[in-house]
């Protein structure tokens, strides 16, 4: 699947099954106007940027550090501080970059979406 229409299926998922938390996204390209990454606006005033690569990688970064001093971020970059973890390259920075745990977000990019707006809801259904 092309990375754009990757990034316009999911900007479709978070803003009419999510609209509750999700106020609006943007596509973000590069100067050669390639696709970059997808922004997601959530009610709260934070965001979460997500990106993908050709190669298959990816990261899903939900940005609260100005609300709470907190980021949540899915990723499968192979960084060697985090080999020991089960379901590496696959890791879940759960609240700071030195909480970092398993992983088990879906391999499909439209139910790993899904599954991270989810626990977004969740999370901001406490407030934090």
């Amino acid at each position: 699947m092309a990375i754009l229409r990757l990034y316009q299926e999911l900007l479709q998922v978070a803003t009419e099954r999510f609209k509750d938390i999700v106020d609006e996204g943007k596509i973000f390209f590069t100067e050669s106007g390639e696709p970059l990454k997808l922004r997601l606006n959530v009610i709260d005033g934070s965001f979460i940027d997500v990106f993908y690569s050709a190669r298959g990688r990816y990261s899903f970064h939900w940005e609260r550090r100005e609300i709470n001093g907190t980021f949540y971020r899915y990723d499968n970059a192979p960084h060697p501080r985090w080999k020991d973890i089960k379901t590496f390259p696959r890791h879940f920075h759960d609240g700071s970059e030195e909480n970092c745990k398993e992983s088990y977000l879906s391999d499909d990019p439209i139910a790993a979406m899904e599954e991270i707006l989810k626990f977004m809801k969740s999370k901001l259904g406490q407030r934090i």
